[in-house]
């Protein structure tokens, strides 16, 4: 297999992360815009007055840097050593996926239930991905 088959994953990553990004601001700008001129904004009177539509995309592009960064850390590591195999790059689809479906939820119909299980499945991937490198390493 070749080993740079686990950046079809990271890119994807990346592509997320850039989509809910021009997101946000398409979103938070016009918001920004439609505010009397007199308020004082500060990002905690920015949260106090955005409503789901603008603070959902914000609160989803933190996440994008939270489990993700163990994924893009993991997929280099992975690559280094030239441990890339099926298992794990089944692993890697399966979180860059779910974790764009779980972005999609979070930024638009925000259903609770739903993104929570996208979050886990991804999350439980990344879970196995670096479970699995840690035995490898250990021996």
């Amino acid at each position: 297999m070749p080993q740079t088959a686990i950046f079809g994953p990271v890119f994807v990553m990346f592509f997320v992360t850039f989509v809910v990004w021009v997101y946000l601001y398409a979103r938070r700008i016009p918001f920004i815009r439609s505010l009397d001129p007199s308020i004082v904004l500060t990002p905690a009177r920015l949260a106090e007055l955005s409503p789901p539509a603008v603070s959902n995309p914000s609160d989803n592009l933190k996440n994008l840097f939270e489990i993700p960064v163990i994924f893009y850390t993991l997929a280099i590591v992975l690559f280094v050593t030239g441990r890339v195999d099926a298992v794990y790059l089944g692993a890697a689809w399966v979180f860059a996926v779910f974790r764009a479906l779980h972005s999609a939820v979070h930024c638009t119909a925000n259903i609770i239930m739903v993104r929570f299980t996208l979050y886990a499945v991804s999350a439980l991937a990344v879970w196995f991905m670096a479970g699995r490198a840690a035995l490898h390493y250990l021996g």
